[in-house]
């Protein structure tokens, strides 16, 4: 049986994908994302890490089942969930076999290889991180190239997958005219967008990189305020 690394558990998220859902956070990233409020997921063989097999999973989360309703189910987030893709592939296939609504939470920072692509074909929806539609601020924010991410938006767009796309607005980065035009146009270019969630900055995660003596480059950013969001909305033609 396939064992994965897990991170954490929130067993009756809301914010994770549509309704009640259990929420797996998975270990491991290929990002280094400046503004992570998560930066204890980024090493795969975290000691601190807990190994469960694909069975013990799903055993858990046939426990919350009931709180589900309609809407609900499971969300695979990390970290980034497709590090560790035989995992995931083993457990949505599992999930899909007993009747749950499966989210994936991902960057799109992988390669789509044919494992990544099965795991897609049981995905019911896909919440999307894009951190920036410009090449070189998504380097700068990542250390990583955007070409993995828009190639898996524009495929999940192609095979008409559901996805909700998340944006981080962190000033001095993407809270530009630039930037926030750039998204507008990547956007209009997919098919298969839902939802655009306009998600502020904040320092929640700044202990995590102080712990782990990370030096922290957004210590001193302040929280986007609420009229610098409703700009963005404005732009990208959300209504709140």
């Amino acid at each position: 049986m396939i064992s994965g690394k897990i991170h954490s558990i929130e067993t009756c998220g809301t914010v994770d994908g549509p309704g009640v859902r259990y929420v797996l956070f998975l270990q491991g990233c290929g990002l280094k994302c400046i503004y992570c409020h998560n930066p204890d997921t980024w090493d795969g063989g975290c000691k601190k890490a807990r190994t469960m097999t694909v069975a013990e999973v799903v055993e858990d989360i046939e426990k919350y089942k009931s709180f589900f309703g309609a809407e609900g189910g499971v969300t695979v987030s990390g970290g980034e969930p497709l590090v560790q893709a035989k995992f995931v592939l083993e457990l949505f296939r599992v999930l899909k076999q007993k009747g749950f609504h499966t989210c994936l939470d991902t960057s799109g920072s992988v390669p789509l290889n044919e494992t990544v692509k099965e795991i897609l074909s049981l995905t019911d929806l896909v919440l999307m991180d894009i951190k920036s539609a410009i090449p070189d601020t998504f380097k700068r924010m990542t250390g990583q190239s955007v070409d993995n991410t828009f190639a898996f938006a524009k495929y999940l767009s192609d095979k008409k997958i559901p996805m909700w796309v998340r944006y981080v607005v962190v000033p001095g980065y993407t809270d530009l005219d630039k930037e926030v035009v750039a998204l507008g146009e990547f956007l209009q270019g997919l098919r298969n967008v839902k939802e655009v969630d306009i998600l502020p900055f904040h320092q929640m995660g700044a202990h995590k990189w102080e712990a782990l003596k990370m030096p922290y480059v957004l210590k001193d950013v302040k929280t986007p305020t609420a009229d610098v969001i409703g700009k963005i909305k404005t732009m990208l033609g959300i209504k709140s």
